[in-house]
């Protein structure tokens, strides 16, 4: 099972808005019950999808800035960016299936 990366406010620009990929985006909060259950299901996408596209996550705990900025106020919201820009916007938890069709990979 792949582990996944966590991206936070410095490392966010490069790894998501510049990826020359599809990058799902798991905005969580380590309080959450649902954003837990969430992970392992992002972590099997993310072996399944390989190089065709990123999973990555954000604790908006630490990552404050980007929470207002993509203004997330329920966790776990799940965004799609594709060349540095929102495509899709999920919130709550979310099947596998959902999230694949949602990054359309």
């Amino acid at each position: 099972m792949s582990k996944l990366i966590e991206v936070d406010e410095t490392t966010f620009e490069a790894k998501v808005l510049k990826a020359k990929v599809p990058v799902l985006v798991d905005f969580h909060s380590v309080f959450c019950a649902p954003c837990h259950r969430q992970k392992p299901v992002l972590a099997e996408l993310a072996d399944e999808v390989g190089d065709r596209a990123k999973v990555f996550t954000v604790e908006i705990g630490v990552n404050a800035i980007l929470a207002e900025k993509y203004g997330i106020s329920v966790v776990p919201t799940l965004i799609v960016f594709v060349e540095g820009r929102e495509l899709n916007r999920l919130v709550g938890l979310k099947a596998k299936e959902h999230l694949r069709e949602a990054l359309a990979v």
